[in-house]
């Protein structure tokens, strides 16, 4: 464990903390041809030897520069494609921990990766799926009617709501877990403090009670499942 969190630490440090806008921005420019492209690399290779401090894990490094570098070459010729930029962004990322796992887990990766999932919690995964797309697609059915009657006078990002309740209902159900129920009353607080310009500058009844109704309902449903899980 602790040699795939050194690679880690590397691959932080090379790719987020020691790589300039400026640079990112010349190898888009530039892809292949980009000197930055191979200074990168390069980093990578020194960062992760660094931090290793050990010569016999040289190889290790090297597989890690090579493949960081058609990786990034991949990702600088196919994210024009893309219209969402972060979508090749977090490919690219995935591919670097995978990189680095094998790395890591190479003289048993099969039996490493197997004892992984035996390990997971498959009652808490499947609470947090639950708490998110699915709870905010059962919200919107049971709000659908009252939805349309609530007349929207302002602008807002699109569909910033569901994500802000999924993001609230997987605190509340970290906060259950953790037995710390005080927690999810300070949430209430600070989206009441967050909504109330809102709700006074619209002036609407039907607004306030709408938006009442799907907090209340969306803590209820993550209170539930929290509940849920730990009589599991």
């Amino acid at each position: 464990m602790m040699l795939f969190t050194k690679l880690f630490l590397a691959h932080l440090i090379v790719d987020f903390v020691l790589q300039s806008k400026r640079e990112v921005i010349h190898k888009e420019a530039n892809k292949a041809a980009s000197k930055y492209l191979y200074l990168h690399v390069l980093l990578h290779f020194a960062v992760t030897m660094l931090l290793l401090w050990d010569l016999s894990y040289w190889k290790i490094a090297l597989v890690i520069m090579v493949s960081h570098y058609f990786i990034d070459v991949a990702k600088l010729y196919i994210t024009p494609i893309f219209k969402n930029k972060s979508i090749p962004f977090f490919i690219d990322q995935a591919l670097h921990i995978l990189v680095l796992y094998c790395c890591a887990y190479y003289a048993g990766l099969w039996d490493h990766t197997l004892q992984l999932f035996e390990q997971l919690n498959w009652h808490l995964i499947t609470a947090v799926v639950f708490v998110s797309f699915p709870a905010a697609i059962i919200m919107s059915k049971l709000l659908e009617q009252m939805s349309n009657q609530i007349e929207i006078d302002h602008k807002s990002l699109p569909n910033a709501g569901k994500y802000i309740g999924i993001i609230e209902r997987l605190f509340v159900l970290l906060f259950i877990i953790l037995d710390h129920w005080e927690a999810i009353g300070l949430l209430i607080t600070a989206k009441s403090v967050f909504r109330f310009n809102d709700l006074k500058e619209s002036n609407s009844r039907k607004l306030t009670e709408y938006i009442l109704i799907g907090t209340l309902i969306s803590f209820g449903i993550a209170i539930i499942t929290g509940i849920i899980f730990i009589n599991l």
